[in-house]
């Protein structure tokens, strides 16, 4: 890796990664990859706009808990007022949502 790709601790520390959990999820109309989700990061509730309906199904996601980028700056898509991002591993072939693989609180800050 050449080594202007690399980022220091510093620029890691910016980002605010969080648990939250998938409180509502549905389907943006007129958008075939995107699906709205409304989730609670602990001590607020919020939007994101993410592009996996094609590998999930609304309904299977109510009650996950996700990783997301807290502070990313909010972005309109498809009307959607999206609040952060979640953390998804992607191929060619197939999107995955990375998930704590223990139960850990809502808002829990991911170090």
């Amino acid at each position: 890796m050449a080594e202007e790709e690399y980022i220091t601790i510093e620029d890691f520390k910016k980002l605010d990664l969080r648990v939250a959990e998938i409180v509502n999820a549905e389907k943006i109309e007129g958008a075939d990859k995107l699906l709205k989700l409304t989730i609670n990061i602990g001590d607020e509730t919020r939007t994101l706009a993410a592009g996996i309906a094609e590998y999930y199904k609304p309904e299977e996601l109510i009650g996950k808990k996700i990783i997301v980028i807290k502070n990313l700056k909010p972005r309109k898509l498809r009307g959607v007022l999206s609040q952060g991002m979640l953390l998804a591993a992607t191929t060619e072939n197939t999107i995955a949502i990375l998930t704590p693989d223990k139960d850990v609180p809502t808002g829990t800050r991911i170090t």
